[in-house]
């Protein structure tokens, strides 16, 4: 099939002033880039050279404008195929140079084009070095995007900002998440079965784990103890997911639920928040997050350093130096980010679970993570090597 004609930004139509309002006051002039309105989320930055399209899709950025690191953004223009869910879910986006021809063989449109399909409010044309700085700084902070009608008088655009919802506090993983059920086969030879807690998870998590001989039954957000059992799984999994982990009770009491049955237990993102506060550890919200996929993290069962992708702006608090006693027995962290040794991860030694803070499926890359899966299906075998060698650890 032969890919459309390229078209270029100024072929579409002609430019549009647009703002950015920082909920501090400071404010950045570009113009539109995909729908032109408004609209209203936390700014935070990516620092992924590739993969947008992947970044877009994932429902773990629900109400937040992702502002990109990378200068110029969508030079591959947009497919059909490499989408993390349904829809775009970002609340608006920021780029500094959009790119003038979408060229890639898988191409059927520009980014520009589904932006504005998708009705997801943007701006161009902005220094996101001066942003991104800006937010390293001060720390992710609520901000609108206007473009059009929707431009007025600065101070009652910020006051507009200022009256938005914070992202602390705020309860969206039931709002990303299906709301039926639905069973993701196993590719060849089906070896286990896997209940999958929906918090936002992306098409290529049970994709992974489908690549492995499991058969993924992803369940909504709000599944109970018995939706889960009914399913007779031999692991279960939580995935990612927007939002505050602090006001996922209800999953945390699920957690505790499948701990305490002892079913090997997944948990990646807002599952390792979750394992976390089962636990008994609390989480608390980072600066400015990690988001990318080029983040340092040291695995501590083996020593090896991954390049690893992320999305969180929240993190799990526990100690590095120690193993600490939990109800559910005994936890250790068992990897950190090389950055600023956030938790982005927790190995339990007396109940079948683990957990990681950032990304191994990483459909965009990198994959040094993939292993993960591999974990998973040992633990589901009963083969838990990785808890053995950080117990000789801590007693070396």
């Amino acid at each position: 099939m032969t890919a459309p004609a390229p078209t270029t930004q100024r072929q579409r139509r002609a430019r549009v002033p647009a703002v950015l309002v920082l909920e501090d006051g400071r404010t950045f002039r570009g113009e539109a880039y995909g729908a032109i309105g408004e609209t209203f989320g936390e700014a935070v930055f990516n620092t992924g050279m590739s993969g947008y399209q992947e970044t877009l899709t994932d429902p773990s950025y629900h109400r937040q404008v992702v502002v990109m690191t990378a200068p110029q953004i969508g030079n591959t223009g947009w497919n059909d195929e490499d989408d993390e869910s349904s829809r775009i879910w970002v609340a608006g986006y920021v780029v500094r140079d959009p790119a003038r021809v979408a060229s890639n063989w898988r191409s059927r449109r520009s980014l520009d084009e589904e932006l504005v399909r998708q009705g997801v409010v943007g701006i161009s044309g902005v220094d996101t070095r001066a942003l991104t700085r800006h937010l390293r700084e001060r720390g992710a902070m609520r901000c609108g995007i206007f473009s059009g009608e929707a431009l007025a008088d600065p101070a009652a655009l910020l006051a507009r900002v200022q009256q938005s919802p914070e992202m602390k506090g705020a309860d969206l993983c039931a709002e990303v998440a299906t709301t039926e059920a639905y069973v993701v086969p196993a590719i060849g030879e089906k070896k286990f079965t896997v209940a999958a807690l929906d918090l936002g998870i992306k098409a290529m998590t049970p994709q992974r784990m489908a690549e492995r001989g499991i058969e993924v039954h992803v369940l909504p957000a709000n599944s109970t103890l018995e939706d889960v059992y009914a399913v007779n799984p031999d692991g279960v999994f939580f995935s990612n997911g927007p939002g505050d982990p602090a006001t996922a009770d209800q999953q945390v009491a699920l957690a505790q639920a499948v701990l305490e049955r002892k079913t090997p237990f997944f948990g990646i993102c807002f599952g390792n928040q979750i394992l976390g506060r089962a636990l008994g550890f609390g989480t608390y919200k980072l600066k400015y997050g990690h988001r990318g996929i080029n983040q340092p993290v040291q695995d501590r069962t083996t020593g090896k350093v991954e390049v690893t992708a992320h999305n969180h702006g929240f993190a799990v608090n526990a100690p590095l130096d120690k193993v600490s006693d939990t109800p559910y027995g005994r936890v250790q962290v068992s990897h950190v980010c090389l950055n600023d040794d956030v938790v982005e991860g927790l190995q339990a030694l007396d109940v079948p679970a683990f957990s990681v803070q950032y990304h191994p499926e990483a459909a965009a890359g990198p994959h040094d993570a993939a292993y993960l899966f591999d974990r998973f299906v040992e633990l589901m075998r009963g083969d838990d090597k990785h808890s053995v060698k950080l117990m000789e650890g801590q007693r070396a």
